[in-house]
């Protein structure tokens, strides 16, 4: 395994649609997800999409999880939403894509999702909680759209700001 880099706005990258996945899932395709597992432990986060470490496949890796001990990732290739209902949440997000930026995206509570797992089976389920909101976040990834897409414009250009001024300090102090 290994920690691949995250790609940060505003890397034209992350607007790319991803392609799906073909063959089923794959030992190749399982080592791909191993680093995505361990690049988000390592950020930390709670999500990752392949297009953030530059991979454009619809593949997602999560791990809600709140303990180092007890973990417990999820893999998610090829996922869809099937459904979503009406009732939507204020959800203050964070993307390991725009570091250090926090905002309030509203989210259908509850969706339907079909993926295949880490061994290749389907599955279908409901997500709900933060469950839904996380998938919902990491499957817009998939289509190019970042969650401060869902915000006005002045706060998307001064989220951007915001990651572009923080890599220019970071540069500047690798340089000293």
């Amino acid at each position: 395994m290994a920690i691949r880099e995250i790609l940060t706005v505003p890397d034209p990258v992350l607007k790319q649609v991803s392609t799906p996945v073909e063959g089923g899932v794959t030992d190749e395709l399982r080592a791909l997800m191993d680093d995505m597992l361990e690049t988000m432990y390592d950020a930390p986060g709670i999500g990752l999409a392949a297009i953030q470490i530059g991979v454009p496949k619809r593949i997602i890796v999560m791990d809600l999880s709140h303990s180092e001990e007890k973990r417990a990732p999820k893999y998610f290739v090829n996922p869809e939403i099937l459904e979503t209902v009406e009732e939507t949440t204020p959800y203050e997000e964070g993307c390991l894509s725009i570091p250090d930026v926090f905002d309030e995206v509203d989210r259908p509570v509850k969706c339907l999702i079909r993926y295949l797992d880490y061994d290749g089976n389907q599955v279908e389920e409901w997500a709900e909680g933060l469950y839904a909101v996380c998938i919902q976040h990491e499957m817009d990834h998939l289509e190019g759209t970042l969650f401060i897409d869902h915000l006005s414009r002045l706060k998307r250009q001064r989220a951007v700001e915001k990651v572009k001024k923080a890599k220019r300090l970071a540069s500047k102090t690798k340089a000293a």
